[in-house]
């Protein structure tokens, strides 16, 4: 009897310590469905989050489709969510004027979060240019440190996530071989661009750009700055200005008017309309038509 009594207490201790070890075996919790919940600062980020999580992630991007996200600012439901997320993704290099009050307010400490242009070297030795992602090369970096978030958060899958960033990476090798083999043989060097947004993309393919405004988006330049970059085109034979889907046309089509420049799209991927990825367009697929567009202006 005594030895019956003992093989049962010990096999009781044996299975209170199996669920014990289940209950605290992973330090970051997933939700849903074994699934890690992610949020993303804007479109390039969710992005990026999407092609790396595929579906061992659900992710959430915070800034609505079709919105200018350099000042826009998160909800107290944004705030909410992130306080049940594993992952937090963002650009830095202050693109999100808000990431660093907002962390400071979030409870949760199981939270990662990521700077993805972290180990990328700022175009203008400050971090007045956020726009990273414009060089392929800078957005493999950036999917790299991406990934290490989410093999951090699960490693379960880490394999899974290696080989996605594997994939994905390729194809940037790939993009960024189109841009110089399209860019390198053509005449001209100088781009003219309504906002100051394309020095990654102008450094790694040698070109220059001619910014009618600064890198705020919705500010506007005065009579002075207008007459000098119709004067610039003019005299240049430049064939096209730039502006963005995001931002008013308003300027570029005055100085198209007034300078005989095309006014057409140069996409920075802050954001994406609804129809725009209803359609499928990606990263990858605007990257190509900015090269189209540029090849366009240069020829």
């Amino acid at each position: 009897m005594d030895m019956n009594l003992k093989k049962i207490t010990a096999l009781m201790i044996i299975l209170l310590l199996t669920f014990s070890a289940f209950g605290c075996g992973k330090q970051t919790p997933k939700s849903g469905e074994g699934n890690l919940t992610v949020y993303t600062s804007f479109y390039v980020m969710y992005d990026f989050a999407k092609k790396i999580g595929g579906d061992k992630a659900e992710v959430i991007n915070m800034v609505p489709a079709g919105t200018e996200p350099h000042d826009w600012e998160p909800s107290a439901a944004d705030i909410a969510g992130l306080e049940r997320a594993d992952i937090f993704i963002y650009n830095g290099k202050g693109m999100e004027h808000w990431t660093e009050d907002v962390l400071k307010t979030i409870g949760s400490n199981k939270l990662i979060t990521v700077e993805a242009s972290a180990g990328i070297e700022d175009v203008q030795g400050d971090h007045s240019d956020p726009h990273v992602w414009l060089s392929p090369m800078n957005a493999k970096k950036q999917m790299e440190n991406i990934k290490d978030a989410f093999v951090e958060a699960d490693p379960e899958n880490a394999e899974y996530y290696e080989a996605n960033f594997s994939k994905y990476s390729a194809e940037l090798d790939a993009l960024d071989a189109e841009f110089k083999s399209v860019i390198e043989p053509l005449p001209r060097r100088d781009i003219v661009v309504s906002h100051e947004a394309f020095g990654y993309l102008c450094k790694a393919y040698g070109l220059r750009q001619i910014a009618v405004e600064g890198l705020s988006p919705d500010s506007e330049p005065d009579a002075a700055r207008v007459s000098d970059i119709i004067r610039f085109i003019k005299e240049n034979n430049v064939k096209v200005i730039f502006f963005e889907s995001l931002s008013s046309a308003k300027v570029a089509q005055t100085i198209s008017a007034n300078s005989g420049a095309k006014a057409e799209v140069l996409n920075p991927l802050e954001g994406l309309t609804d129809e725009e990825i209803k359609n499928g367009e990606d990263y990858f697929s605007v990257m190509r038509k900015n090269l189209a567009a540029l090849k366009n202006a240069l020829e």
